[in-house]
């Protein structure tokens, strides 16, 4: 076996070895690179004589074609087994369900849909949203509400009371959303016709009360406002916010200091099934509190109450969301539990609609 062969032997060798790009092109430089063995045999070709030219050059460019076409082979079945590879470790089952995407795995939490579904029944009635702040001082929370220091009625609220600044006013987490009707009044002149969807604060906790739960009330101060319009508004809500065709409501004597006089309302339903069902059946559930504006809280924010008059109702978003959608216990609104939101939540795209229906 001649040089030649011995070299050509290695080479190929070590081709077959190679187990990579890397080692491969490390073999090519070695063997045809620009110092690689192959290269500086067919550097001395020049040096030859005519007759040892005529017998090595063949043989010499028949050794570099040789090793040129293993290595290219080798690398075309290293690119072949690279390929191979990454597709077995990047294989997908087609047969599997498909993710769902973010969007549609989301959910809005029933008392944000109940707010949308709350504010669309009112904006098409003409009323505009208020807002106002969760820190409330005492006399935007009870006194500008006709709630006198002293008055047995601040005793309905169990109140979370905030340390007073020095020589300052008693700051507190409003009760209810009432302040937000005061500071309207204050910055507005009538007709005022608001609604006000806010978190409120009391100190109570059990399956149908929590210490911080979210309540709306209503504002209508206008000249001609009556009795008799707040019915009718009331009713109307009722009937389209529980999505009936005729319900029967019942107004029943109460007490509120902001109100005069003052009324609980009581709506028709059937709760001789497994649900409740409004607008049927022979008996009845209180739903909210409701009354002619006192002409006390009239005269706080400088109106005079033989020219203005006005009605106000409240009710609690967390139980009427109960109420609409089955929901059993008042505190699962706030575990986070996804389980619980997966099953009671509404997907992000279905906005509540008057015309398109407001759960559908």
């Amino acid at each position: 076996m001649t040089d030649l062969d011995q070299l050509e032997r290695r080479f190929g060798e070590d081709i077959d070895a190679a187990s990579d790009e890397a080692a491969l092109e490390a073999v090519r430089l070695s063997a045809l690179g620009k110092k690689g063995e192959i290269s500086e045999l067919l550097k001395g070709l020049g040096k030859m004589s005519p007759d040892e030219r005529r017998d090595q050059g063949p043989r010499l460019n028949g050794l570099r074609d040789r090793v040129q076409a293993r290595l290219t082979e080798k690398r075309d079945a290293l690119a072949e087994a690279a390929i191979s590879a990454r597709l077995a470790a990047e294989r997908l089952d087609v047969t599997l369900p498909l993710r769902s995407s973010p969007l549609s795995r989301g959910r809005v939490h029933p008392i944000s849909q109940v707010v949308d579904e709350i504010t669309a029944i009112f904006a098409d009635m003409g009323f505009s949203i208020a807002e106002g702040p969760d820190i409330e001082t005492d006399h935007y929370n009870f006194t500008a509400l006709n709630f006198p220091e002293g008055h047995p009625a601040r005793e309905m609220h169990d109140t979370f009371f905030l340390q007073a600044p020095e020589g300052g006013e008693r700051r507190l987490l409003r009760t209810h959303t009432s302040p937000v009707q005061i500071r309207t009044m204050e910055a507005q002149r009538p007709p005022i016709r608001i609604v006000i969807p806010g978190k409120t604060y009391r100190q109570d906790s059990d399956a149908t009360h929590t210490p911080m739960f979210h309540q709306v009330e209503g504002l209508v101060i206008d000249k001609s406002a009556n009795i008799a319009n707040m019915k009718w508004v009331l009713t109307e809500f009722c009937k389209a916010f529980f999505e009936v065709p005729s319900l029967r409501m019942r107004f029943r004597p109460s007490f509120f200091p902001f109100t005069e006089p003052s009324m609980e309302v009581d709506i028709q339903c059937d709760r001789s099934g497994s649900e409740v069902r409004f607008g049927e059946g022979t008996d009845w559930m209180e739903i909210l509190g409701c009354g002619m504006v006192h002409p006390n809280v009239l005269r706080g924010v400088g109106l005079d109450p033989d020219e203005y008059q006005g009605f106000a109702w409240g009710m609690g978003i967390d139980r009427i969301a109960m109420l609409k959608y089955g929901m059993p216990d008042l505190r699962a609104f706030f575990d986070a539990d996804s389980r619980w939101i997966e099953h009671y939540g509404f997907r992000p795209l279905d906005l509540p609609t008057l015309f398109g229906g407001l759960s559908s």
